[in-house]
């Protein structure tokens, strides 16, 4: 569905000195981390989140929700971290969490009420100091104030030991400070100076009930493939080529999967310039037949599901169809209850960089700052939103948008710094998504007119995106790219 218009990550990189984007040795004035929003240090309320025993991820999220249902409206959520258990060690790993709130009319005693409430109300039953929980939230950080009694203390009095609180607090604060008489430094360099886990942690980003979570912080973390099974008779690619008829896909579904899929992207609306659009109804009723035959097997039950669509109401039928990804082109642009739809869903969101709509974009190429950090602060913007909306952190992909509003050689600047885009500052720690496959830029430049023959030159794309970060790839020819995909890793994943 998608059509073309027109180095490696830090091991660490929360720990290190924040890189910001340039043009031209300077930072572009037009990138802000936080872009209108003011970053709030300890004068802010911040709680921390963990969960070792079933469902963790449910808990955390189930957590969050109950938050801002007792009035403690949950403004962002970090990263989330998976990290062996401290103190007590014979016990599940956790799941761990930071999340920034508004806390306005609660004091210290009344919020440390309302957080024990919401333990309770979601089943935690303490057996012994520090060990297995469903979840567990600890105040941390709250107004800049001090506090001390005999059951709390603000702020957390481990939190300046603990990487696992630290981590996820530098996603929201990395330049927050204790508040004025206690422990200099900020929170990253408190993080810098304690010893730090092996190996290093990595975010982690939830995407399938069944799959291990995207792990965009890890060295060794492999590319996932993601399969494009256009239900258009107009795709730029492949319109018309896959069968109407659920039941006859099957062969090329078991096709996909046996050569390396782990992820296959359902589109029933083209996006390529001055096609005609279809309603949500005929959208709908292109790509739900194909969801539900796919999930009614259990072949392909450790298979994700991702709907390419910018349309809020034809998400939510998916989703509820048994979808488990939102692939967004627009990242919330072209319908505004996108956004809002994806946090209720509880889903995963690819957020991608375009501008205009497909009929626009073409005019829409100039970067006066630069492309990578233009491009940086026009996704961080959409971040923003997502998180306004209401979408926790770690449900959020994000997408540099090769062909949409880029020009050939834009396209190509994407892919060749594709990991300095990661590592502008409000961007790290998040897993990326890289569909360059078959693009018009790629039969340009290689001479080959027919989008199906552009074998080669993808395969190029692929293994560039695979050396600049990237977590997953979107391809038309599955066996092959996994193929590359594969031999990239064993090369740049080590």
């Amino acid at each position: 569905m998608r059509h073309d218009r027109s180095s490696n990550k830090s091991s660490n990189p929360i720990i290190e000195s924040s890189h910001k984007c340039h043009k031209n040795g300077r930072q572009s004035a037009s990138f802000s981390a936080y872009g209108s929003r003011k970053p709030l240090g300890a004068e802010g309320t911040y709680i921390a989140l963990g969960s070792n025993i079933g469902n963790r991820i449910g808990y955390l999220e189930a957590a969050c929700r109950e938050l801002s249902r007792a009035g403690i409206r949950v403004l962002r959520t970090s990263a989330l971290y998976e990290t062996k258990p401290m103190y007590v060690e014979d016990q599940n790993s956790f799941l761990n969490a930071v999340c920034q709130v508004n806390a306005d009319g609660y004091g210290p005693q009344q919020l440390l009420d309302a957080v024990k409430s919401i333990e309770t109300r979601l089943g935690r039953q303490k057996t012994i100091e520090n060990g297995p929980r469903n979840v567990d939230l600890d105040i941390l950080l709250h107004k800049n104030i001090i506090f001390h009694a005999e059951n709390l203390s603000i702020p957390h009095k481990l939190m300046l030991e603990r990487d696992f609180v630290l981590h996820p607090l530098c996603d929201l604060i990395p330049n927050g400070t204790l508040p004025p008489g206690m422990a200099s430094g900020s929170f990253r360099e408190h993080l810098a100076a304690i010893p730090q886990s092996v190996p290093p942690l990595s975010s982690s980003t939830p995407f399938h009930p069944t799959l291990p979570p995207l792990t965009p912080l890890s060295s060794k973390r492999p590319t996932h493939v993601m399969a494009i099974l256009n239900l258009t008779p107009d795709s730029f690619s492949d319109g018309g080529v896959h069968p109407s008829e659920p039941s006859s896909l099957l062969p090329t579904i078991r096709s996909m999967v046996a050569s390396g899929a782990t992820i296959l992207d359902i589109g029933g609306q083209s996006s390529r310039p001055h096609v005609q659009e279809v309603s949500p109804d005929e959208e709908l009723a292109r790509i739900l037949p194909t969801v539900h035959f796919i999930r009614s097997l259990p072949e392909f039950a450790n298979i994700a599901l991702s709907i390419d669509t910018y349309r809020a109401s034809v998400a939510h039928v998916a989703i509820a169809a048994g979808a488990d990804i939102i692939n967004d082109v627009s990242a919330g642009t072209l319908d505004p209850k996108m956004l809002s739809t994806a946090a209720e869903l509880g889903c995963t969101i690819i957020l991608m960089h375009m501008r205009g709509t497909p009929n626009t974009m073409t005019r829409l190429t100039s970067y006066p700052d630069g492309l990578i950090p233009t491009v940086a602060s026009e996704l961080l913007t959409r971040i923003h939103a997502a998180e306004d909306a209401g979408i926790f952190r770690w449900r959020i992909i994000l997408d540099p948008g090769i062909g949409f509003a880029k020009n050939e050689v834009q396209n190509l600047e994407l892919l060749r710094k594709l990991g300095e885009l990661h590592e502008c500052e409000g961007l790290q720690g998040y897993p990326w998504l890289v569909g360059a496959s078959r693009k018009g830029f790629i039969g340009r430049i290689t001479a080959v007119k027919e989008a199906s023959q552009r074998v080669w030159g993808t395969a190029a794309t692929v293994a560039a995106a695979v050396q600049g970060g990237a977590d997953i790839v979107r391809v038309h020819d599955v066996k092959e790219m996994a193929q590359v995909a594969k031999m990239a890793d064993a090369i740049w994943r080590v």
